[in-house]
């Protein structure tokens, strides 16, 4: 089975962590061959493409082209913004009750699926998703068991998610603990899918939008609302599966 720490591996050879999670993944390289292997491969493959003389520098009217191109995206992104909530506003008018408005959150929060959409609250869940996946890092409170995991959160975070377990669907609660994310102290709910963990974060809405879904580097990160909460799951597993356990925690 491939060591679960290689996609990191990647990253701190682009230098994509921070200091923390580097130095994370330097002690775990003095007992993973894999994962030194792999290393040790993508210096080998730059430093041969470099000594081929590769390079070439992008031409006026190239670069000229990627900033429009890089332009489009950007309105694209902020007419996104502009729409989502006129039409909220017109579907929660003509809603008849919280199935209408739930069906709604739902088809937003898979409206978007952007790949590779990076912002510093992405790259800190996309962190603290990593971090999990360590050893002894995974969960503060082990439970399946619902009435156990959401009183644990009121007794130690500012708000307390939704933590229902899916046995039937094999979406099964595995526990919860607390993160730091985006500069605040954070609960995060834990689920098993087969073989893929799913971290469901949860923090207070203040007035911010709701971010749209995307994915980056093989995980998959999935936004919604609930009440005063937002929430976003994080999974490598399949998009289709991810939004499979967002149904389950709506419904």
């Amino acid at each position: 089975m491939a060591c679960l720490e290689l996609l990191r591996v990647q990253a701190y050879f682009d230098d994509e962590l921070d200091a923390g999670a580097a130095l994370d993944i330097e002690r775990h390289m003095d007992s993973c061959e894999d994962c030194t292997a792999l290393l040790q491969d993508l210096k080998t493959s730059r430093g041969a493409l470099r000594q081929q003389g590769l390079y070439r520098r992008a031409s006026p009217q190239l670069k000229s082209k990627i900033t429009a191109s890089l332009d489009r995206e950007q309105d694209a992104s902020q007419w996104l913004t502009r729409w989502i909530p006129r039409q909220r506003q017109f579907w929660f008018g003509a809603g008849t009750g919280a199935a209408t408005a739930a069906a709604f959150a739902t088809a937003l929060a898979f409206f978007a699926i952007s790949p590779g959409v990076s912002t510093p609250l992405v790259s800190d869940l996309m962190n603290a998703h990593l971090r999990s996946l360590l050893e002894n890092h995974l969960i503060d409170v082990a439970s399946s068991d619902q009435h156990t995991v959401k009183p644990w959160f009121a007794g130690h975070a500012d708000v307390s998610p939704p933590a229902v377990d899916f046995p039937k669907e094999d979406y099964r609660l595995v526990g919860g603990r607390l993160d730091y994310v985006d500069g605040k102290r954070m609960p995060v709910v834990v689920y098993r899918h087969g073989a893929h963990l799913i971290n469901v974060f949860a923090w207070a809405r203040r007035g911010d939008p709701i971010p749209p879904a995307t994915t980056r580097n093989g995980y998959h990160f999935v936004f919604w609302q609930n009440g005063d909460l937002i929430l976003c799951a994080v999974s490598d597993t399949a998009v289709e599966e991810l939004n499979g356990l967002v149904r389950l925690l709506q419904e």
